[in-house]
């Protein structure tokens, strides 16, 4: 634990570093074989300001009485080591074709994955580790994607709050051992798990949550071959990219940092969950109940609606060792309505597919037929979160454990 907490206070003095303005200017004027995507933060998050309410900043005043009343308890959401943006969010990505690309990863290493009308792409955990906020426009929709290797879980959401466009930063705080984001509007305290302002003058407003999983590259790319890839080459920061300055953390002995409050004793705190919530109905499955062989299908119903958990191996645990396509395989997972015009297929695993009992068709842990009747379909994407049993109990305190 000495060791891992010493780890985790040299990353966050890493996350401090200045930003090397050479980088960022190469960066900036990088457009062969790349794609950026985001929008100036600065004209957005100035039209932003106008249109939406004023006051007071919570980075710098949460306990205003000029707020509404807090969400959760101010003594809660306590420092993590770095200022607001000392871990930098990236604001103007660069992408790489992935069809020209294909070897740049390991096909164990975790991605990002995340599609919007027919846009897909990859942002490497090697990357996603050291910035946890990416502010990008997919798909025409402007996304803030964010991971928090505390609790392991990625989330995507959409970065328009009232209407109004803007940008997500990271405070430097953390709540239940967990992410806290601010928006670059009005700078409210917003939570990564669940994308609800706690804080500030937009306190109560909820942002929409986009499916994004994790991934293993080589599904990703076999999924998406069309799809592009985040260059982390050209962040504008220099890091230690496919470094894992969180050795260790994925070891379910051990408990969260700077975690406050109660841990639900129903699991090991750092046991890894596949959570899902349909509408008041909240269920997580534990991740060796899925996990067998080279693949796994479970259909289940929740809230009324017929879904299936898809599980297949390949996919590095990026918290285990210090390289991260060199951490145990924890595989990916994607969990889809099992509902196809308007019939409930049940799904089996063969090798490392999924086929349909009912067409025979088969289907990838993306969600998409390549073969047989249905073929070129896509099943609907229900989201999802592969995380920590203790972030996941927070967030969803009357949540069913399933473990058999």
């Amino acid at each position: 634990m000495l060791a891992l907490l010493a780890a985790i206070a040299l990353f966050a003095a890493a996350c401090g570093a200045a930003t090397d303005d050479s980088m960022a200017e190469e960066a900036a004027g990088t457009t062969a074989s790349s794609t950026t995507a985001s929008t100036s933060t600065t004209e957005t998050d100035d039209a932003a300001s106008a249109a939406l309410p004023t006051g007071p900043s919570a980075l710098t005043d949460s306990g205003s009485s000029e707020f509404p009343e807090p969400l959760v308890p101010l003594a809660e959401i306590i420092s993590g080591g770095p200022p607001p943006d000392g871990i930098p969010p990236i604001d103007e990505p660069v992408f790489l074709d992935v069809a020209d690309h294909l070897e740049i990863l390991d096909p164990a290493e975790p991605v990002v994955a995340l599609e919007i009308n027919g846009d897909a792409r990859a942002y490497p955990i090697r990357a996603m580790i050291w910035h946890e906020i990416v502010n990008d426009t997919v798909g025409g929709v402007p996304v803030s994607v964010t991971y928090c290797p505390l609790c392991n879980s990625a989330v995507t959401y959409r970065r328009e709050i009232n209407g109004v466009e803007t940008t997500f930063g990271t405070s430097g705080r953390l709540f239940a051992s967990a992410l806290v984001m601010y928006d670059r509007a009005t700078e409210s305290l917003w939570t990564h798990f669940d994308g609800q302002a706690v804080v500030g003058v937009l306190t109560g407003t909820q942002l929409e949550a986009i499916g994004s999983p994790l991934m293993a590259w080589g599904d990703f790319r076999s999924a998406y071959p069309t799809g592009k890839i985040l260059n982390w080459n050209e962040t504008g920061f220099s890091r230690d990219y496919g470094r894992n300055p969180y050795e260790g953390y994925d070891d379910d002995t051990t408990q969260p940092f700077l975690f406050r409050g109660a841990l639900d004793d129903r699991g090991l705190a750092k046991q890894r969950v596949v959570g899902i919530a349909v509408e008041n109905e909240a269920v997580a499955y534990d991740l060796n109940l899925l996990s067998d062989g080279a693949a796994t299908a479970t259909n289940i119903a929740v809230a009324d609606q017929d879904l299936a958990i898809f599980w297949k191996a390949g996919q590095a645990s990026a918290l285990d060792t210090g390289v991260l396509d060199e951490g145990r395989d924890v595989g990916s997972v994607g969990v889809f309505s099992r509902v196809v015009d308007g019939r409930s297929l049940t799904f089996i695993a063969e090798g490392e597919q999924f086929v349909d009992e009912e067409t025979g068709s088969v289907w990838l842990i993306s969600g998409e037929a390549i073969s047989g009747p249905l073929d070129g379909s896509r099943l609907e994407r229900v989201e999802h979160l592969d995380t920590f049993w203790f972030s996941w109990s927070t967030y969803q305190p009357d949540t069913v454990l399933i473990e058999e």
